[in-house]
């Protein structure tokens, strides 16, 4: 069988098309991770510093670009926190999970991941304390919208007891399972053992819901 062969000028063109798609390619990657670095970055700022002791200019350093590039990902240190935020909520959600059945093992594993990233934890407390008024990210009211929908559907089937309503047993169990993690440093020599502490996280959330 003879083999269909491309006419001189069309596989020109051919071999053109497949460079440029390589070359597009390989902007896309080093944008992906450019972006990566900037979000590495300025999780760390934001979550030392807060929303307005946070500096645009340490994060470009950090992150090994330049403040044009990061404006252009994020268009401002307010969009860059919006984007860190909800990069955590979806890390959260992701290792957390949530399934009102098992309330008990859900506030164990929320104490485990602030445990494992209280840098995570500090971004929560910022955020409360500088958006108080402000604009409501979209990643955090599909969670709780989420969240509230299932504890009602479990409470209405009487999985899990009605004597709180939803919104207010999710914030004792957030409470609860964040609580040694929120401690005054003063406190943490008198800490018990990380086991011991999650243990308490779990039975604590057990008796609210006996």
């Amino acid at each position: 069988m003879v083999g269909y062969l491309l006419p001189a000028n069309l596989a020109v063109e051919q071999k053109s098309t497949n460079r440029m798609v390589g070359k597009l390619a390989g902007m896309q990657r080093n944008a992906d991770r450019t972006r990566t670095r900037i979000l590495a970055a300025a999780t760390e700022e934001f979550a030392a510093r807060g929303i307005a002791g946070a500096r645009v200019q340490r994060i470009a350093e950090v992150a090994e670009c330049n403040k044009a590039m990061l404006y252009a990902y994020f268009g401002s240190k307010d969009g860059l926190f919006d984007a860190v935020f909800t990069a955590f909520v979806e890390e959260y959600l992701e290792r957390v999970g949530f399934d009102a059945t098992e309330l008990p093992a859900y506030a164990g594993r929320v104490f485990d991941y602030f445990e494992a990233h209280p840098d995570h934890l500090r971004l929560s407390v910022w955020y409360r304390l500088e958006r108080p008024e402000g604009e409501p990210l979209e990643a955090i009211l599909a969670v709780n919208r989420n969240r509230l929908s299932e504890l009602v559907r479990a409470q209405r089937r009487r999985v899990v007891p009605g004597q709180f309503a939803a919104v207010s047993l999710l914030s004792l169990i957030q409470a609860i399972a964040t609580s040694w993690s929120s401690m005054n440093p003063e406190f943490s020599p008198a800490a018990p053992s990380r086991a011991l502490r999650r243990r308490a996280v779990v039975e604590a959330v057990e008796k609210i819901l006996s």
